[in-house]
């Protein structure tokens, strides 16, 4: 039988959401919230002969990371996607509604102690939407983002992106509004899924089995060379808590200069990217990587995470 540590350090693409939650946690510190003991299930998915789950695809839990207390929301791609409905919704924004309160009580009893102060970290492995519950799912999404801002100043929120199913539709929203985002190279982020282009768009403008294609537009090492995502960590649990780790150690303040969106100026950051793009009109993210400044862009998917990380040019453009 593996040891604690050993199932810590393997891959976090192939371990499942409550395995990732656990793992990402001191050691005994794992404590699930709603937990399939309660029943909890989708009123909606037997009126459309759809199975149920008795955590409706989404683990929440409150632990600690070397003993700061942190919520953790980890989303189980295998259900139905990991797309978001209303219990899984309700259990996500309740997360954020638990850490404000504690948050509250810790800063008025234990003034100035950082290290007492919660934090929360998502797990994202999601297509987005329920398309069987459309309505809360939506709801859901815009609820998440509201307890995101309500959370900015006081609760630092880490999103990480690295599980099969990737984060996609709505919820690659959310996933970018977080104080910093922690991809591996086999995380990916994008609004519209690669199958859904394909099937609008036709396979001539997007072809969803190219594999490589599909990392080099949405992947982990496109994403940090856009500034998409704050951090590229090797593919294993240990990866992640470790740069979670180290970014719990940084004051709240610290943390901004991390964040994709949120203010004036990285509005027009992302602007001025827009304009390049249709001026370059590029036919590949190579020509873009190019254009930053990384000399061998057609071996930045061959390099090992080291190597890339040491060599990569990320994106510098001026509002």
């Amino acid at each position: 039988m593996k040891t604690f540590n050993e199932i810590r350090s393997s891959s976090f693409y192939e371990a499942g959401a409550r395995e990732r939650a656990k793992y990402l946690l001191d050691e005994g510190s794992f404590h699930e919230l709603a937990s399939p003991n309660l029943g909890l299930t989708s009123p909606h998915l037997p009126a459309l002969g759809e199975a149920v789950s008795f955590d409706d695809g989404v683990v929440t839990a409150v632990g600690a990371i070397n003993s700061r207390p942190v919520f953790v929301i980890s989303q189980e791609g295998r259900f139905i996607g990991g797309a978001v409905g209303e219990v899984g919704g309700a259990k996500i924004a309740g997360v954020f509604k638990l850490a404000l309160e504690l948050y509250d009580k810790a800063s008025a009893k234990y003034p100035g102690k950082t290290e007492r102060l919660p934090a929360i970290v998502y797990s994202f492995e999601t297509g987005g939407v329920r398309l069987h519950e459309a309505n809360a799912g939506l709801l859901a999404h815009a609820e998440i983002m509201e307890w995101i801002q309500k959370c900015r100043g006081k609760v630092p929120v880490f999103s990480l992106v690295g599980s099969k199913v990737g984060c996609f539709g709505g919820m690659g929203f959310v996933c970018v509004a977080t104080d910093a985002v922690i991809m591996s190279s086999l995380g990916r982020i994008g609004l519209t899924g690669p199958e859904v282009i394909e099937q609008e768009m036709g396979k001539s403008e997007f072809d969803s089995s190219d594999r490589a294609l599909v990392y080099r537009t949405t992947g982990g090492r496109h994403k940090y060379i856009m500034r998409d995502c704050a951090f590229l960590v090797e593919d294993s649990i240990a990866a992640f808590r470790d740069q979670l780790a180290d970014l719990l150690k940084k004051p709240y303040q610290e943390l901004s200069q991390y964040r994709v969106i949120g203010n004036y100026d990285l509005v027009q950051k992302q602007l001025a990217l827009v304009k390049l793009t249709a001026e370059m009109k590029p036919k590949d993210s190579r020509d873009l990587w190019a254009y930053f400044g990384n000399r061998e862009p057609n071996r930045i998917p061959e390099m090992e995470t080291a190597e890339f990380l040491q060599s990569a040019v990320r994106a510098g453009l001026e509002s």
